[in-house]
């Protein structure tokens, strides 16, 4: 009788502890953070270019004004969309220099998570398309990058990621930001692919198979998985398993401070979009690089085309004048329920919402990597402003 009731008292606890979660998140205190977060690449409410990030400020109940949570749909910057095939440019492009300098005033940190826009065919077909056209909306602009360089004047956070400055931003705007904050972008942008067999894999984009067909007399030879990576001037370079490479999945490597200091894992699976960056190392540390596992072919293939095989993923200034983080892979796109933000510690389940079993997945990247990371340099930011 004793047994069944203490069973009871067990399962009772296990069924309310989603309750006491959500109980232990509302209870806990607010803390202002304002946050300028640019998104070019809105293509539904949802935001899924810096829902991630929405995820972790709401998380952390970290608040645009002393009560107001921060809100996916409209605390950005940028495209947002409306019903009917209507849209709404909400940029900094309409800010003249007296309101960015405000701007840069009244923001903690400005995050730019990503400028790539928002293109024809995908607007007008209701979905994300792996196919070019002509752009509606996108690219660094020049009010972006003097709102930048007001936050780093006045000793501000800035964090940027893929993509930022690649394609389609232009390239006098691409230069000012990386003179600002000590980096080249090579030109060279590359993504893991499960197959590169076309006619099993529906996501690989036409453009791609036609820019190699180009230059190689019209043959696609590939159909295991691999990484392609792409110039901006169209060339197009592929790494295939066993072919050129010993392990198909890129991989990002945290070095000894990362680890130590951030809470990053070792090594861990990258499967999404990345560009490949040269840092000037006299301004940045390299926290974490991309490694791709190439053999000799692969090695061979990479000189060919100037890409190195090893590159930075996430970069953090070195000095105190400002704070800086680039992150080269496009961190902040993750497919996370918003609805587990209101959880306290639902970080102690985070095995519930991944399949290591699914190379593609990236909902570990996001547990394991992307939350530490920015839970660090959040905390940090609000120590910070404590002591201000």
């Amino acid at each position: 009788m004793k047994k069944k009731r203490w069973l009871l008292m067990a399962l009772a606890l296990i069924l309310l502890l989603p309750l006491w979660m959500w109980l232990a998140w509302l209870f806990s205190p607010k803390t202002k953070l304002v946050a300028a977060i640019v998104d070019k690449t809105v293509l539904t409410q949802q935001g899924q270019e810096h829902l991630s990030f929405t995820w972790i400020l709401n998380h952390k109940r970290l608040t645009k004004t002393r009560r107001k949570s921060y809100n996916a749909a409209s605390d950005y910057f940028g495209f947002f969309p409306l019903r009917d095939e209507k849209f709404r440019l909400k940029g900094l492009e309409r800010f003249s220099t007296a309101q960015l300098q405000q701007l840069s005033a009244d923001a903690d940190l400005v995050y730019v998570t990503d400028t790539y826009g928002i293109y024809k065919n995908e607007w007008f077909s209701g979905k994300a398309n792996t196919e070019r056209s002509g752009m509606l909306y996108g690219g660094m602009s020049d009010n972006d990058v003097k709102l930048l360089a007001n936050m780093k004047a006045k000793h501000k956070l800035v964090v940027a990621e893929f993509n930022s400055i690649a394609s389609p931003t232009p390239a006098g705007v691409r230069s000012r930001f990386e003179q600002l904050f000590g980096m080249h972008w090579t030109g060279w942008t590359a993504r893991y692919f499960d197959s590169f067999d076309t006619l099993l894999n529906k996501e690989l984009p036409h453009w791609l198979t036609a820019g190699y067909k180009r230059e190689h007399g019209g043959k696609w030879p590939f159909h295991r998985p691999g990484v392609a990576f792409v110039n901006d001037g169209g060339r197009v370079a592929i790494l295939e398993d066993s072919t050129h490479l010993t392990d198909p999945m890129p991989h990002i490597m945290s070095l000894a401070y990362g680890q130590k200091q951030l809470g990053l894992p070792p090594r861990i699976k990258y499967p999404f979009w990345f560009d490949v960056l040269a840092p000037d190392l006299a301004v940045n540390h390299v926290i974490s690089r991309f490694d791709i596992a190439a053999n000799k072919n692969g090695r061979a293939e990479l000189a060919k085309y100037g890409i190195p095989a090893t590159f930075p993923a996430v970069l953090m200034h070195r000095g105190d004048d400002y704070r800086f983080y680039y992150f080269s892979g496009d961190f902040c796109d993750n497919p996370i329920n918003f609805t587990t933000s209101y959880f306290k510690g639902i970080g102690f389940f985070k095995f519930l919402f991944y399949n290591t079993g699914d190379p593609a997945e990236r909902g570990s990247f996001f547990w394991t990597f992307y939350q530490p990371l920015m839970n660090h340099i959040l905390d940090e930011e609000v120590q910070r402003k404590n002591r201000l």
